[in-house]
């Protein structure tokens, strides 16, 4: 069975349009999906990338890609503020998440949180209450995030090394695809796979 490997950042915008719907486009490859966050921010540090908000230009056209895109899925977007955040300590705490076996859950509610909310999930209490909404214990989660520094920059630097420069970076197999626009590559890539 092939594998969907889908490498996200919190505060990327276009992996929570891709969180929306990974999960069903797996399901029809008959494929499985392993949830993969990694920090954005590392990534563009490692590679020489930089991110839209970066480029006038292109920071300005993101946000009405970003409500096209909302519209053609469906999907609420209710930008966080402020924008951008720091997503370390909700990365951290998405690795103890995994470690509760609960990351898929957590993601989802962070992601609705920040991008369907309005939420400011760099906050230790609103990422606690957030993780609480989502079945955890998100005080205990959020106090043992720290513990995961070390195991977040290591995934971040798989990442890198197995060619991610951007997010969100999904992979199936050795092949790379980046952005939420990539995803019917992906799902052909799932298919060929089998």
């Amino acid at each position: 069975m092939a594998t969907l490997e889908f490498f996200y950042d919190f505060v990327s915008p276009y992996s929570y349009l891709a969180s929306t719907r990974v999960e069903a486009l797996a399901a029809r490859a008959g494929a499985t999906i392993r949830w993969r966050p990694f920090l954005l921010g590392g990534v563009f540090k490692a590679t020489g990338n930089h991110a839209p908000l970066d480029i006038p230009a292109k920071g300005k056209h993101m946000w009405l890609d970003l409500e096209r895109w909302a519209g053609r899925l469906g999907v609420p977007l209710k930008p966080p503020e402020p924008f951008p955040f720091s997503s370390i300590l909700s990365l951290r705490t998405a690795l103890a998440a995994e470690a509760a076996g609960r990351l898929v859950p957590y993601s989802h509610a962070v992601y609705r949180a920040a991008w369907a909310g309005g939420k400011d999930i760099a906050n230790p209490e609103v990422l606690a209450a957030v993780a609480t909404e989502a079945g955890l214990d998100g005080p205990a989660l959020v106090a043992a995030a720290p513990g995961y520094k070390e195991a977040l920059m290591k995934q971040t630097q798989e990442a890198v090394d197995r060619g991610a420069f951007g997010a969100p970076s999904s992979f199936v197999g050795d092949l790379l695809f980046i952005g939420n626009d990539r995803l019917d590559f992906v799902e052909e890539a799932l298919r060929a796979a089998r």
